[in-house]
C-alpha cells in the first residue's frame, strides 16, 4: 500500500483501519512501523515492534512489557524481539548523530560499541544553540561521567569548556582507561596556552613572532617578560596540572611539565603556590621531582625529598613526605633504596593509611625474595610467605 507523506497525526486512526482492512495483521504492523520510521517517531516504532512480537507469540497485545510477565517458554523469543527493536531504533537515531537519544536503546541491550564509535567521531562543532549545547552536555555526560569513553569526554570538556573546567573534571576521572591520554592532553593544552601567550607578548615588544614552541627558549634572556607581575596563564591552573603530572610516563610530555614548572617558578611571589609537604614550594619542588623522572639531577632530587622525609613529623605532616620519597625511588627503579626508605619512615604506618606500595610489594618489585619471606613471616602473611618460597626457588 502506498504511503502518503503529507498525512498528519489526526488522520492516523482512520488510516490504521484502512490498512488493517487491506492487509493481514502482520503486514499492518509493518505498515505502521514504516510510517513511524518515516515520521521519525522512534518511540512509536519501538513500541510497534514489541507489539508485533507479542502478536507473533500469541501474547496480549497491550502489556506492561516486562519479561517476567511472559511465559517462560516464550521469554527468549520475546527477548530476541526486544533486542531487534532496540537495535533498529538505536541505529536509526544514531544515523542522525543524536547520541543521547540513541544511548538508552543500546544501553538496554548491552551494546556499547556503536555509541563508542559515534563518540569517537563526535566533535560538537556547529551552530551554538540551546539545543546543541544541551546535546553537547548530554554527550559529555555519557562519555565522561558514565565512563563510556572518558578520554573523548575529557577532550570535549577541554575543547568546549576550557582548561579550568577540564582541570576540575580531571580530578574526578571515572576510570583508569583513558586517564593517561587525557593527562597528556591537559599538560599539552596548558603548555600550548603559555607558549601562545608568551609568543604574543614577545611579538608585541620585539616586532615579530619568535620561532619555536619551547617555553624554555622563549623566556631565556627575556627577564622582562616577568616584570610588573606579568603572568601568561592562570597560576592556579599550573598548580593543579603539576600535581597531576607526577603520573606522566612519556618524556615529551614530562619535558613540557618541567618547562611549565620552571616558568611558574619565575613568577612574582604573589603567584607562588604552597602545597602540602613535601611540596611546600609547589612549582620548585614539583619541578625537581619531574626532572628526576626525566633522568635529570636525579641524586639532587633523591636528597631533596629524603631531607624532607627526615624533617617531617607524622603527627604534623602525615606520611606523605615519606611516601613521595618511596614513590620517586620506585619510579627511578631504585627498589632497594625504596625498601630502606620505607623501613626508615613508614613502618609505624597502618597499611590502609598509605598510598604508596607496601613493604611486601616493594620486596616483590626488588626481586628480594629472602626479604619478602622475612617480612611475610613478621606480618603473619602465609600467602606472601608461600610466594616468596616459590619465587626464591
Amino acid at each position: 500500500m502506498a504511503m502518503q507523506p503529507d498525512r498528519t497525526a489526526e488522520d492516523i486512526f482512520p488510516w490504521i483501519e484502512h490498512v488493517l482492512q487491506n492487509h493481514d495483521t502482520g503486514a499492518a504492523f509493518d505498515e505502521l512501523a514504516a510510517r513511524f520510521k518515516r515520521e521519525k517517531h522512534y518511540r512509536g516504532l519501538f513500541d510497534a515492534r514489541l507489539m508485533q512480537t507479542r502478536f507473533l507469540l500469541g501474547l496480549p497485545l497491550v502489556s506492561r512489557g516486562r519479561i517476567g510477565d511472559v511465559p517462560k517458554e516464550m521469554q527468549q523469543a520475546y527477548q530476541d524481539g526486544y533486542l531487534r527493536a532496540a537495535r533498529e531504533v538505536g541505529e536509526l537515531i544514531l544515523a542522525e548523530r543524536d547520541i543521547p537519544r540513541a544511548w538508552p536503546y543500546f544501553r538496554a541491550i548491552g551494546d556499547t560499541g556503536p555509541i563508542i564509535r559515534a563518540l569517537e567521531a563526535f566533535d560538537g562543532t556547529g551552530p551554538v544553540t540551546p539545543e546543541s549545547q544541551e546535546a553537547l552536555g548530554s554527550t559529555i555526560q555519557i562519555a565522561f561521567q558514565e565512563g563510556l569513553h572518558p578520554r573523548k569526554g575529557f577532550e570535549l570538556i577541554l575543547k568546549h569548556h576550557g582548561l579550568c573546567r577540564a582541570i576540575t573534571m580531571f580530578a574526578a576521572y571515572p576510570q583508569e582507561e583513558g586517564r593517561s591520554d587525557s593527562l597528556r592532553l591537559l599538560v599539552r593544552s596548558l603548555h600550548g596556552e603559555i607558549v601562545e601567550n608568551l609568543s604574543r607578548a614577545i611579538s608585541d615588544v620585539e616586532g615579530k613572532r619568535p620561532a619555536g614552541d619551547s617555553i624554555a627558549a622563549l623566556i631565556e634572556g627575556r627577564n622582562w617578560l616577568f616584570d610588573n607581575n606579568a603572568q601568561y596563564t592562570d597560576s592556579s591552573h599550573i598548580a593543579s596540572v603539576l600535581k597531576f603530572s607526577a603520573e606522566l610516563d612519556d618524556r615529551e610530555t614530562l619535558r613540557m611539565a618541567v618547562e611549565i614548572a620552571d616558568y611558574a617558578s619565575r613568577l612574582d611571589a604573589m603567584f607562588q603556590y604552597s602545597d602540602d609537604p613535601p611540596f611546600e614550594r609547589a612549582y620548585q619542588d614539583r619541578g625537581i621531582y619531574l626532572k628526576a623522572l626525566l633522568g635529570e639531577e636525579v641524586d639532587r632530587a633523591v636528597r631533596h625529598f629524603a631531607e624532607k622525609a627526615a624533617a617531617s613529623d607524622a603527627d604534623r605532616d602525615g606520611y606523605r613526605p615519606a611516601e613521595v620519597l618511596v614513590e620517586l625511588l620506585i619510579r627511578l627503579e631504585r627498589y632497594e633504596d625504596a625498601i630502606n626508605a620505607f623501613r626508615l619512615y613508614l613502618m609505624d604506618a597502618a597499611p590502609e593509611d598509605l598510598a604508596c606500595p607496601s613493604l611486601l610489594q616493594l620486596c616483590q618489585m626488588a626481586g628480594d625474595f629472602g626479604q619478602l619471606k622475612q617480612v611475610a613471616k613478621q606480618h603473619s602473611d602465609p600467602l606472601s610467605y608461600l610466594a616468596a618460597l616459590i619465587q626464591k626457588g
